[in-house]
């Protein structure tokens, strides 16, 4: 277990915008200047083809209803999904044929608040054998990563083990936690974190917060990280909350503006990607310049997954699904936005084998219009 070297103060700066929402207020209504998403030339990956730059969404039916607050979401192999509630720190399994959703239990130690509360959960690479469940959560002290053991065959309720506490110290705020965790290709375990309202923490190194962290699965920092003896795999982050790799295992991660732009980031390893020094493009040498940038209205971007070729963001504000063809690590054509408004704020987008994906809603969460039926899983098919 690793221990974080700093905790940040819960700060709320005047301005400063709400992680989820991303503009100025905390219910995530204040008016900002209406931009158009842009994305920057294709071209870095020659010898690569790009998929057709218009794609298509259909969706095909609604897997599951009536939950709440879902945050994390984590498909089971064999079939079955885990659904996280970032509120009533619950863990719920639901059967993606019939919907019928069964409560595995209650994840001991979440104080939800703000933003906070029970947000990604992940399975072990290893998950047909160690049936384990990895939870990324805000404590009364801190953003942490504990495992679970997952036995179906105890009564529902009760299936969740003791949660092992394997990497603590994230900076906690009542707003930009962070929160998506997951297994990367190479079998690690990688963590989006926010800076907890506290902007200089994204430029410290020896800070936790504002970075992507990439760690083995017991929480020690991973082999070949570029900092020796540190979890840090790139830093200057806002709040990242998207992660997903492509087919030759790049890694690709979202994250949320202030008040100008968001971000679609190519991650490099070591890489500094600017904030609180800069928001969105700078053309500055010594940061990393997002692939796509949208405005903060239009996209509030949360969920990441890769499917077809194509990047799909979910956007909480912004209440669309944005697809992003790519050709190697830049954007092929400009972003496409699908479901506008039809469902509105969305959190969460899991790939669901070949053409089509999961997609959660985030209407109960304190800032939405829940409707009746919210929130809910999707299955979608896309091209």
């Amino acid at each position: 277990m690793v221990t974080g070297v700093l905790a940040a103060a819960l700060l709320w700066t005047a301005g400063c915008s709400s992680g989820d929402s991303s503009a100025g207020s905390a219910g995530g209504d204040a008016a900002v200047p209406s931009r158009a998403a842009t994305s920057s030339p294709s071209g870095q990956a020659p010898g690569e083809s790009a998929p057709p730059a218009k794609g298509s969404v259909k969706v095909l039916r609604t897997v599951a209803e009536g939950l709440d607050s879902p945050w994390g979401l984590a498909p089971i192999p064999g079939g079955g999904l885990l659904v996280a509630s970032r509120d009533k720190a619950t863990i719920t399994h639901v059967d993606e044929r019939t919907g019928k959703k069964t409560e595995l239990g209650t994840v001991p130690g979440v104080a939800p608040e703000g933003e906070g509360g029970l947000l990604g959960i992940a399975l072990s690479p290893d998950f047909a054998s160690d049936h384990m469940v990895y939870a990324y959560f805000t404590s009364a002290s801190d953003n942490r990563i504990v495992r679970m053991l997952y036995d179906p065959r105890k009564p529902a309720g009760r299936q969740l083990g003791a949660p092992d506490t394997v990497f603590k110290g994230i900076p906690k705020g009542f707003i930009h936690n962070g929160g998506r965790i997951a297994f990367g290709p190479d079998r690690m375990l990688y963590a989006g974190t926010g800076e907890a309202g506290d902007k200089g923490l994204s430029q410290d190194l020896k800070s936790l917060g504002g970075k992507i962290l990439r760690l083995t699965p017991e929480g020690e920092p991973a082999p070949g990280n570029p900092f020796p003896g540190s979890p840090v795999y790139s830093y200057g982050h806002r709040n990242v909350q998207g992660l997903a790799w492509d087919g030759k295992q790049r890694l690709f991660a979202s994250e949320f503006g202030q008040n100008t732009w968001d971000e679609l980031n190519a991650i490099k390893p070591g890489d500094n990607y600017g904030w609180p020094e800069a928001e969105g493009r700078s053309g500055e040498a010594k940061f990393h310049d997002p692939l796509a940038q949208w405005g903060t209205d239009e996209a509030s971007p949360s969920g990441l997954a890769h499917a077809g070729g194509s990047l799909w963001m979910a956007g909480l504000k912004g209440q669309r699904l944005w697809r992003i063809p790519l050709k190697g690590t830049e954007a092929s054509a400009e972003p496409q936005a699908f479901l506008t408004g039809e469902f509105g704020r969305l959190r969460t987008v899991v790939p669901a084998g070949g053409n089509r994906l999961w997609l959660v809603t985030s209407n109960t969460d304190g800032r939405g219009n829940p409707k009746k039926g919210d929130d809910r899983i999707l299955e979608l098919e896309v091209t």
